[in-house]
């Protein structure tokens, strides 16, 4: 193995067991790759609100120090007790962070597969990336068209397959239209072209004018401000056009989740008519995906009986949803990678700037339109 590639950076993060968050940049061994494995350089890989769970555990930001040196970073934050104790289970561990990024693979085990990558720009998925190499099994790189760059393809998983799992799900489960909430992300975006491109009505939840403004510029014809003083009757309405009785929720917390459904139902019962105590004969299902506001939340039962309200993750999808569909939606994100699923990034960091205090607060809030992109070899 080269010399210039047999040791990196790794970034860290450690709950102690008296309730303090470490995140921590380190040098780590590059191992050798077995016969299966590839070392990819790793150039671009973005933080997620699925990263951030891992990364802060819920920390409180607002206690944030920096106790390392600009070699050797080091910051701690203060974890509520309450929260602690839904932790118990990663006490002790320096874990390290990063679900999806891209980079060139540099060297490669013995088996043909792997040494057939030596070389390329490959997208990866298989955590660990918040760091300078990844050694990993060639099955969790994907190959990127010629020309593509690293930070093209470093969101090339999580938002892409997620957005077309949202239609994968609401097709197989028989619903014919869907809500998305905090819409205008990356996420959101994609979301919207997919159903512009495949014909599926989409009803888009935002909670700034400006975030409206960005996807009627994509095409959406049905954009909906959750801070309007009529946006319960508005969203009543788009239901009853569209027939959407199933949709996605970032937000968890809150009275949303409620809101939607009510107006779900008032759609569904208009257009059966009549009354049943029971409400509307339609199934009404909110999956919730993300956690922007933490608090509970809030249902204020008036949407009948037919409704359920669960959650939904990406890998258990890919799992239920089988090889052949996995495939042909990873098919898919490959193809349109640098259209329907580009990515925007509002800032990009090195490692060491990803443990800066200022830096941490940034991130840490999930503002639609602030997606960060770390580099790892920025430097170097």
């Amino acid at each position: 193995m080269s010399e210039s590639y047999d040791r990196g950076l790794q970034l860290l993060s450690t709950v102690k067991p008296e309730g303090v968050l470490e995140l921590s940049l380190v040098t780590v061994p590059t191992p050798a790759p077995k016969p299966e494995e590839v070392v990819v350089r790793v150039e671009a890989t973005p933080i997620n609100p699925s990263d951030l769970g891992l990364l802060l555990a819920a920390a409180d930001l607002s206690t944030l120090e920096s106790r390392g040196s600009s070699e050797a970073p080091l910051v701690t934050a203060r974890i509520a007790p309450e929260v602690l104790r839904g932790l118990q289970a990663r006490v002790g561990q320096s874990l390290p962070v990063g679900n999806e990024g891209a980079g060139v693979v540099v060297a490669a085990g013995s088996s043909p597969a792997a040494q057939a990558l030596v070389g390329k720009t490959v997208s990866v998925i298989g955590g660990a990336m918040y760091a300078q190499y990844r050694v990993l099994h060639h099955g969790g790189c994907q190959p990127l068209p010629q020309g593509t760059t690293p930070e093209q393809g470093a969101s090339w998983f999580v938002n892409p397959l997620t957005a077309l799992g949202m239609v994968e799900t609401m097709r197989r489960e028989g619903h014919k239209a869907l809500i998305h909430t905090a819409a205008a992300s990356n996420l959101g975006q994609m979301l919207q072209k997919i159903c512009t491109a495949d014909g599926v009505e989409l009803i888009n939840i935002v909670r700034k004018p400006e975030q409206a403004q960005l996807l009627r510029e994509l095409g959406a014809k049905h954009v909906y401000n959750s801070s309007d003083p009529d946006f319960v009757k508005q969203l009543i309405e788009a239901c009853f056009t569209t027939g959407a009785t199933i949709a996605f929720d970032a937000i968890g917390g809150g009275t949303l989740v409620s809101q939607i459904l009510t107006a779900m139902e008032v759609a569904a019962s208009r257009k059966e008519g009549g009354y049943s105590r029971y409400g509307s004969t339609a199934h009404k299902q909110v999956y919730i995906y993300g956690g922007l506001d933490r608090g509970p939340t809030v249902l204020q039962r008036s949407f009948g009986m037919a409704w359920t309200v669960g959650g939904w993750l990406l890998t258990p999808f890919l799992q239920k949803a089988g090889g052949e569909t996995a495939a042909r939606l990873r098919q898919r994100v490959a193809n349109e990678l640098t259209t329907t699923f580009a990515s925007h990034y509002a800032q990009r960091i090195s490692l060491q700037q990803a443990l800066e205090p200022a830096v941490i607060q940034e991130y840490g809030k999930q503002a639609t339109g602030s997606k960060y992109l770390i580099t790892p070899q920025a430097g170097r």
